[in-house]
């Protein structure tokens, strides 16, 4: 039997042996002819838990009415989701990465299971995006990850505040800079609605790297979740997958070693958040591509820095869509030379074809020319050396120092850390080192945004301290910041052996992170290291501490 576009269903839904498969399905709502079309999955991280996946029901319906329009069937199953805004600064952070293995695991599952001909998977929040593209690279048919958009910014006395306005305004509160009014009027009015977080956070970078990367419908999948263009750019999405169905068009043919490096670029000269570096990571190790951490640095550094987005700029996503969003990028990026647009697209189109259909509005200003570049290089760094020596990961897009050498802070855990700078116990100069918050040794390498949004919050502290983690940072961080410091203290890495008052230079230009001690002096701080205890030695946080790998490699499992 052959009807276009329908491949790995016939199995499940032809022919007299499946009948009783059949009468589930109708029983399920489906017509006897909507089982004779490709079968559509629809990944779903729909929940009423947070703003960024709020309003998923209402994209899946209007993605499934462009998928019926094209003469597909569509399945809509749910997948699970954690909120990195919500979660932040509590024990229920570390489940957010952990929840990307678990989002790509569960998609694998129930598309192998049901046989589906195509899929699409829905993302709103950081950890959907990366997770979904996992999945697809694992499945390798034909599909697309779809961003249910950007929240609108908040306005406050007539000013643009985005939900990193309230995080540093609780350091604020807490050293007695606004009352308790002026943190109320924050917290009410920085999320307006529906939509991710809109900076170029994680959640937006994740999205914009969709695009580039092109399994996910370029200037589409980018319109803000309460644009009244969201369901007409959702529907051509569903119409986009069913074209790719009928042509075969899959993930392998998409994600190849010249989209990632085309990606990466576009999160360079973005400014965009350094959890692209282990998102990227994990999306190549899927399908089986070379890359390394190393790759980030030689891109950033030829890549010039021009998005004007917090929380580099002064821009957010919904402006950036405005200006021309993520075509307008690409066709920057290909004009310099910095990107190769002979890859192709979930559309059919190349990366160049793409970019050329873009639609500059006449006297933007957040997406800069490269002859005018916000930065002469990208927003990323990486930094090695005796206290990283598989790497670490800086974002440099809003840092306005390229050095700094103190005396190090020692924190077991995030929640003393945050503690420390609340109570007005660190001063300038200092370097925060915030350790057994990695991988296995959180687990889950929780963000660090209440530490760095309040010492941001803080002038005294904000131009004068730097921070280390094996942990990571929020894509909404500022600062002089340094994550994903590899290997991690839980598995006896040197930043295990920091003690107070040891000295620690970050020395950007030369790409270097040093402990001031000798290797010897290392060496014997580390004889006879034991971890601490695990947290939880069941369940979910056991079976990813004994399966996942480095921050260098991704944090995969």
């Amino acid at each position: 039997m052959t009807i276009e576009g329908k491949r790995q269903s016939i199995p499940l839904t032809e022919g007299p042996s499946r009948a009783a498969a059949r009468s589930y399905l109708r029983g399920s709502g489906f017509a006897k002819e909507d089982l004779h079309k490709p079968i559509i999955g629809i990944a779903n991280t729909w929940t009423e838990i947070g703003t960024c996946n709020v309003h998923l029901r209402e994209v899946a319906e209007a993605l499934k009415e462009g998928i019926r329009e094209a003469g597909g069937t569509p399945m809509e199953f749910n997948t699970i989701t954690i909120s990195d805004g919500i979660t932040m600064g509590t024990q229920g952070m570390k489940a957010s990465l952990v929840s990307r293995e678990i989002i790509a695991d569960s998609i694998e599952l129930v598309a192998r299971g049901n046989l589906f001909d195509g899929l699409v998977g829905i993302g709103g929040c950081d950890k959907n995006m990366p997770g979904i593209i996992m999945a697809l690279c694992r499945l390798d048919i034909p599909g697309l990850m779809l961003y249910g958009g950007s929240i609108a910014p908040g306005k406050l006395n007539g000013i643009d505040i985005t939900i990193q306005n309230v995080f540093e305004g609780i350091g604020s509160h807490a050293a007695g800079r606004i009352d308790d009014a002026g943190l109320e009027a924050l917290e009410a009015n920085a999320c307006p609605g529906a939509g991710a977080c809109g900076g170029q956070f994680t959640a937006n970078t994740m999205a914009m790297s969709g695009e580039i990367l092109g399994i996910s419908p370029i200037y589409l999948s980018g319109v803000p979740a309460t644009s009244k263009e969201k369901g007409a750019a959702t529907r051509e999405a569903g119409r986009i997958l069913m074209d790719a169905v009928r042509a075969n068009r899959r993930p392998s043919q998409i994600i190849t070693r010249k989209s990632l490096e085309n990606t990466i670029a576009s999160v360079a000269a973005s400014g965009g958040s350094t959890n692209a570096v282990l998102h990227l990571i994990a999306i190549a190790r899927e399908m089986g591509i070379p890359l390394s951490i190393d790759d980030f640095d030689v891109i950033s550094k030829r890549t010039p820095f021009i998005c004007d987005l917090t929380p580099a700029g002064k821009f957010v996503a919904s402006d950036y869509q405005a200006a021309g969003g993520s075509r307008l990028l690409a066709k920057r990026l290909i004009e310099a030379g910095h990107a190769d647009g002979s890859t192709l697209t979930i559309s059919g189109r190349t990366l160049a074809e793409e970019a050329a259909l873009a639609v500059e509005t006449p006297g933007q200003v957040v997406i800069h020319t490269f002859d005018n570049p916000i930065k002469p290089t990208g927003g990323l760094v990486i930094l090695k050396g005796n206290l990283a020596p598989e790497g670490s990961v800086m974002k440099v897009a809003a840092a306005n120092r390229y050095d700094h050498r103190g005396p190090a802070r020692v924190f077991e855990c995030e929640e003393d850390c945050f503690a420390a700078v609340q109570t007005g116990q660190i001063k300038p100069g200092d370097v925060l080192v915030i350790r057994y918050e990695g991988p296995k040794g959180g687990p889950g390498m929780r963000e660090m945004l209440q530490v760095t949004a309040a010492v941001s919050s803080n002038a005294e502290l904000s131009a004068h301290v730097a921070l280390l983690t094996d942990g990571r940072f929020s894509g909404a961080t500022r600062g002089f910041t340094a994550g994903h410091v590899a290997p991690e203290a839980f598995v006896g890495g040197p930043i295990a052996a920091v003690r107070e008052g040891d000295i620690i230079h970050f020395d950007i230009p030369n790409r270097k992170l040093t402990l001031e001690v000798s290797q010897e002096e290392i060496a014997a701080r580390l004889k006879g290291f034991t971890p601490p205890a695990l947290r939880w030695p069941q369940g979910v946080f056991r079976k990813y501490v004994d399966r996942v790998t480095s921050a260098s490699e991704g944090a995969t499992t």
